[in-house]
């Protein structure tokens, strides 16, 4: 498959627009349609090249069609939105239909399909490969992500995809690239903007209960980077694992929610908004007031071991030292 058709969504988010940019590096951007939801950002993309829509995921005859003419599809939004994911499976199966030759699906996931309910009180979690497809396969569909990436493997299963499940974990950096630079890119994650944030607001670093919970993290350069060498690896070997097989956690690191805490106060103190070096455990109204129900989700463990994904050949450049940093920048961003 020299030149496959790509049907692109989540183009102007985080982490889809920091796969593009380099996407964009590696093949024609004729060959790429992207989901928009205006008319803006369409305008703002072609001028790179590339084919837009304009929609939603609400969209879902939209995204039937647009997958119906794909050859490889990068779905980078909204893991958890089953109802699109099977109106993007319902036109990869006319795909298959019509040409007889089943189209990749890289979808991502996380690591919190993993996770448990810790609330930053134990680190007690066995590590998790990507390697062990028994204990995958056992993960309860009650886990975040799961329900859609069990339709997935489903439709893998009956053979009229091949699926490969992409499962970051907390993803740091500010996003840097082409896309961003046209203005439509949101530059900022999740995990660690919502911490910093909440803490410049009480001038102190943050974290659920005793913050002793262990999550993995990768920077959004070596994440965009795991795509492409993933993309590149589906080109040359249709059978690139796949399916129960194909789950590819990334991650070149390590953290504790104290340990991000306690650095994110001392970069607060460096740049002159605090006085206080020492984190501490939100309180019952700031978890409420800050993160509403998804408060536990920063207290939980999700520890991983990217052992399929470097066999494939990637290899992260970037560690602990650089994540600490990112956080400082990250502050100065909101500044």
């Amino acid at each position: 498959m020299s030149s496959p058709n790509i049907f692109f969504t989540g183009a102007t988010g985080y982490l889809g627009g920091s796969i593009l940019s380099r996407l964009l590096t590696t093949v024609n951007p004729a060959t790429i349609t992207a989901l928009v939801r205006s008319t803006e950002k369409a305008d703002k993309l072609r001028s790179l090249g590339i084919n837009t829509l304009v929609g939603s995921y609400t969209d879902f005859d939209v995204l039937t069609d647009a997958a119906s003419k794909a050859d490889i599809i990068f779905a980078c939004v909204d893991a958890d939105n089953e109802a699109a994911a099977q109106a993007i499976l319902k036109g990869m199966k006319k795909r298959y239909q019509s040409t007889g030759s089943a189209p990749a699906l890289i979808h991502t996931s996380g690591t919190g399909v993993v996770q448990d309910n810790a609330l930053g009180m134990h680190s007690d979690y066995p590590v998790f490969s990507d390697l062990d497809v028994d204990r995958f396969a056992k993960l309860p569909e009650t886990q975040i992500h799961r329900k859609t990436d069990l339709l997935i493997l489903d439709a893998d299963k009956e053979g009229y995809i091949r699926s490969y499940l992409v499962l970051p974990p907390t993803v740091y950096g500010l996003a840097i690239g082409i896309v961003a630079d046209t203005g439509v890119q949101n530059i900022h994650s999740v995990q660690f903007p919502a911490i910093v944030k909440t803490s410049m607001h009480r001038k102190q670093g943050g974290m659920i209960g005793d913050g002793v919970n262990i999550w993995n993290n990768v920077s959004v350069d070596d994440t965009a980077d795991f795509y492409i060498v993933l993309f590149n690896a589906i080109l040359k070997n249709p059978e690139t694992a796949h399916g129960a097989n194909g789950f590819y956690f990334i991650e070149s690191g390590e953290h504790t929610m104290k340990e991000v805490a306690t650095e994110v106060s001392k970069a607060l103190i460096e740049l002159g908004l605090s006085t206080n070096p020492e984190p501490s455990s939100y309180t019952d109204e700031e978890k409420t007031a800050f993160f509403g129900p998804l408060w536990p989700y920063l207290g939980t463990n999700a520890r991983v071991k990217a052992e399929r994904s470097r066999a494939l050949g990637w290899a992260p450049k970037h560690g602990k030292q650089h994540m600490v940093a990112s956080l400082k920048e990250e502050i100065k961003s909101y500044l």
